[in-house]
């Protein structure tokens, strides 16, 4: 046992914070039934200080240390799921999302803990130039990793990050979105019990000086959410000279090909929009269908959306869930009728329907373009916008358009007919034959592209590779040059002459 590992971890206080306090919604009622008080820039400095030291013995420890801890922490994790599940329902307004949440987690730690020592980082190597030189890589973790995670997916959105950072030899301090922070207590309940990991792991909610001031002290920031705050955060970031990690927002097209199968099709868009009540950035917003099989798939999605119940008023039954920030009922509201004023028909939901907090059944809207902002702009909710093409063309034309390329689907007879056309779509990751398999392929690396984020896949190895900096050590084992190796007359001309 090394000394590091034999020191006591100091973990930072549980004490309430003194920073801006905050009011939170139920997504269900739409009671104020919860205040906090997120750290102020002070107390941000203060456990940045205290995480800093604990990375320093965390980080000698070693990785199959770390792992150990980790393990632990997922023993605690799981003895803990009900009260976690509890205040993560209660964030969210849906339970059985909760429990799939809290119950993946265990696999997420499984799955960094064993690929992690596979990844034979410090690798040597020879030089081509020169036989007598070689270098080695070291590999460096950042000291301390903010991360900043939204309200859709609270706590798997922050552990994303989190889990690979640590297990890399990182300190983190998340910020959870101040909409849905109840969690986060319950989470660090699960933390203290693993005091190794309480002296590098802090999470703690907040709204944007929080953020501001975490950037501050970061050494490389994770983030994610919408355009406009990620924008922000880069902007921030490049002045402090640190990588940002950003995963933004989409507007998911899917093309569904004349040759697709209708009743598969109309399937595999319903679930793929609605799942998690539309509020998931790998959900479908878009769809392009051959106008030769346009009507019936129209009829058809219609048919099936009405179908569809709300999880109204038991919270374990139903299938769509509340809208968790109220917000984004008034955004989705607005989308729908300015496409309504501009010619599209409503054939399914439509209207937001308040029981306190806010739903909106499955939606499907007819003769809809580009000229509305529900064909253009991030929805977030369970929306369906059908809209007719002619040639495959233009199709992967219309798909391509605008400011989003997170990822997408297409939907086509055969895997081999999809994928020609996925492989023409701007986007970091097409489902073929299905929607939005983002979510369930966390192995794949992937890059946002466009305007949906930046920097290293927080998918495969470089999940957890991102978060080194690389050293390299050259050695020269043979003599090294003398100063009569810069000689003028020692060095021919060009031509050799």
């Amino acid at each position: 046992m090394t000394a590091a590992m034999t020191e006591s971890p100091e973990a930072p206080p549980r004490t309430p914070f003194s920073g801006e306090r905050f009011a939170v919604v139920n997504p269900r009622t739409g009671a104020v039934d919860h205040q906090f008080s997120a750290p102020g820039r002070a107390e941000i400095d203060a456990l940045a200080r205290t995480l800093r030291a604990g990375q320093a013995r965390w980080s000698a420890a070693g990785l199959e240390h770390r792992i150990e801890a980790l393990q632990r922490w997922k023993r605690a994790l799981q003895s803990d799921e009900d009260a976690l599940v509890a205040a993560l329902s209660t964030d969210t307004g849906r339970y059985a999302l909760a429990v799939g949440e809290v119950k993946s987690l265990g696999g997420l730690i499984d799955r960094w803990c064993r690929l992690a020592p596979t990844l034979a980082l410090e690798e040597e190597a020879r030089s081509t130039q020169h036989a007598s030189i070689t270098f080695r890589s070291q590999y460096v973790p950042y000291a301390l990793v903010g991360v900043m995670s939204p309200w859709n997916f609270p706590l798997s959105l922050a552990l994303i990050d989190a889990v690979p950072a640590v297990l890399a030899g990182c300190a983190v301090l998340a910020k959870p979105s101040d909409v849905a922070p109840r969690f986060a207590a319950p989470l660090m309940r699960t933390v203290e019990r693993v005091p190794e990991l309480a002296s590098v792991l802090h999470v703690a909610p907040g709204g944007r000086e929080t953020g501001e001031a975490l950037v501050e002290v970061a050494d490389a920031v994770c983030f994610t959410g919408s355009v406009k705050t990620g924008r922000l955060v880069a902007v921030h970031a490049a002045r402090r000279f640190v990588p940002a990690f950003l995963e933004l927002g989409g507007k998911d097209p899917v093309i569904v090909a004349k040759s697709a199968d209708l009743a598969r099709a109309t399937d595999i868009v319903l679930r793929a929009s609605c799942q998690a009540s539309g509020q998931a950035c790998q959900s479908l917003e878009r769809v392009y269908v051959d106008r030769a099989i346009h009507d019936p798939f129209v009829a058809l999605l219609a048919a099936k959306a009405q179908a569809v119940p709300i999880n109204w008023p038991d919270t374990h039954a139903g299938v769509i869930g509340p809208f968790i920030w109220s917000g984004q009922a008034d955004i989705v509201a607005a989308q729908i009728a300015d496409a309504v004023g501009r010619g599209a028909t409503v054939l399914a939901g439509g209207r937001i329907e308040d029981h306190g907090g806010k739903w909106l059944r499955p939606t499907v809207l007819a003769n809809v373009d580009h000229s509305m902002t529900i064909m253009t702009e991030e929805t977030f909710g369970p929306v369906m916008p059908v809209m007719a093409y002619d040639t495959i063309d233009r199709a992967i034309e219309l798909a391509n358009e605008g400011i989003y390329g997170l990822s997408a689907a297409v939907i086509a007879a055969t895997l081999e007919e999809a994928e020609d056309i996925g492989r023409r779509i701007d986007a970091g990751a097409v489902s073929l034959n299905d929607g939005a398999l983002t979510a369930a392929t966390q192995e794949a690396e992937k890059h946002s592209f466009k305007l949906s984020g930046m920097g290293g896949s927080r998918m495969g190895p470089a999940g957890y590779t991102r978060f080194f900096r690389r050293k390299t050590l050259i050695r020269q084992t043979g003599a090294p040059m003398s100063i009569d190796a810069l000689r003028e007359e020692r060095r021919g001309s060009p031509s050799g002459m």
